[in-house]
């Protein structure tokens, strides 16, 4: 690995760091909603280890989608820590955004081999289509069987 390529991801977690720092000291209500409703997306990141880390991804979009209502609950009520965890203690919170997030998962692993078979499917299909092909073009070439 370059020195560049390292410096550059040293800077990058420097920053991470930084922010959410920021967050935890600004925004504690905000950064515990955030850390309790994103926890699978932490759990994926320890366990993905393949470049561009799908699984986090898909894991990481799906549980943010399912954080949208809980925060938007906590930004237009009182932004307080008993609030956070009034929100996080109400019916379905915690299990909605962890199911969205196992619905994430699931996709990034079975999306590749559904599309795997889609693509076998369709070549075995075309093979199909060029072998009958091959046989009507012999047919009207007899002098072609020989060869």
């Amino acid at each position: 690995m370059s020195q560049g390529v390292r410096e550059r991801g040293s800077s990058l977690i420097w920053v991470q760091g930084l922010v959410c720092g920021a967050l935890v000291a600004v925004a504690t209500p905000l950064a515990l909603m955030l850390a309790v409703l994103l926890a699978p997306a932490a759990a994926a990141a320890l366990f993905d280890h393949q470049p561009g880390r799908p699984s986090v991804r898909a894991v990481l979009l799906c549980g943010i989608s399912a954080c949208v209502g809980p925060l938007r609950r906590l930004w237009l009520g009182e932004h307080t820590i008993a609030a956070s965890l009034g929100i996080l203690g109400g019916p379905g919170v915690i299990a909605l955004a962890w199911s969205a997030a196992a619905g994430g998962w699931i996709l990034a692993e079975l999306a590749p081999l559904g599309l795997s078979l889609v693509l076998e499917a369709a070549s075995r299909a075309q093979a199909v289509r060029l072998r009958a092909r091959r046989e009507r073009l012999l047919e009207e070439w007899p002098g072609l069987k020989g060869e």
